[in-house]
């Protein structure tokens, strides 16, 4: 074979090479994997960010319940401090009340009636027999059986039966005194200024002590001084006349 032919023979292979080059197919699966990994990356952007967006809501919503949480037990302990604080209250009163009956329990029993001329004492018995149960019933409704809720009916029932009562004073003692545990100020002075308006009532000096109490926890400072005074200087040596001194000396602080 000639130089010529040969030379004819390697320029038509070339073309044919060339052409299928050119006719080749462009990559489209490269084309088809670019574009599937961009797309791919803006969904987990788009996914990432509504987890984020989650996220901040979920913190907030904590948060918010974290505030109200607080501000419930800051009312609670209010709430638990003033319970605490009347309780103590309550419970002083009761002391104050415990007290006084264990003073009655401790006192002699009490005497006939004598015959004189001298004005009745309020620690005489009556002659009426029914009076006599009826005030020993609602005295040991306190001394015995400690119903109090009891003992201020049956005080009641007996100031309005027996208004005459030789035991007068004394049921307007102990009546006051149960309001007054009660915190029920006003009925209880009113039954506290019916002992003092009686002279000669052993009850007396503590009556008007608790009317001085009565007064200095109603912010009447003045009338509360000149009450314990009133005390000291009638009844210089009683128990009521040193707790009297106690508490001016606490008003002069």
């Amino acid at each position: 074979m000639n130089s010529n032919t040969m030379r004819r023979l390697a320029f038509t292979l070339l073309v044919g090479a060339a052409t299928q080059v050119v006719a080749a197919p462009a990559p489209v699966t490269e084309l088809n994997s670019a574009g599937s990994n961009s797309q791919q990356r803006d969904d987990s952007l788009t996914r990432l960010e509504r987890m984020i967006e989650a996220r901040n809501q979920i913190q907030l919503e904590m948060q918010r319940q974290l505030d109200q949480l607080g501000s419930e037990v800051s009312e609670l302990r209010g709430a638990v401090e003033r319970n605490t604080y009347e309780l103590n209250q309550m419970l002083e009163r009761q002391r104050e009340l415990y007290r006084e009956l264990d003073t009655l329990s401790r006192q002699p029993k009490m005497e006939a009636k004598p015959e004189s001329d001298e004005p009745a004492s309020t620690e005489t018995y009556s002659t009426n027999v029914s009076e006599n149960d009826a005030y020993e019933k609602a005295v040991n409704l306190i001394l015995k059986e400690k119903d109090y809720n009891g003992a201020v009916a049956a005080f009641q029932s007996f100031l309005s039966t027996y208004p005459e009562s030789v035991y007068l004073p004394n049921a307007h003692y102990w009546l006051g005194q149960l309001y007054f545990t009660q915190n029920k100020l006003p009925e209880a002075t009113e039954q506290f200024k019916a002992v003092t308006s009686v002279k000669d009532s052993n009850k007396r000096a503590d009556a008007m002590l608790k009317l001085g109490v009565i007064a200095e926890r109603s912010k009447q400072v003045d009338e509360a001084k000149k009450l314990y005074q009133q005390v000291m200087e009638l009844y210089p040596d009683s128990t009521s006349s040193s707790q009297a001194e106690r508490q001016l000396k606490k008003l002069a602080k």
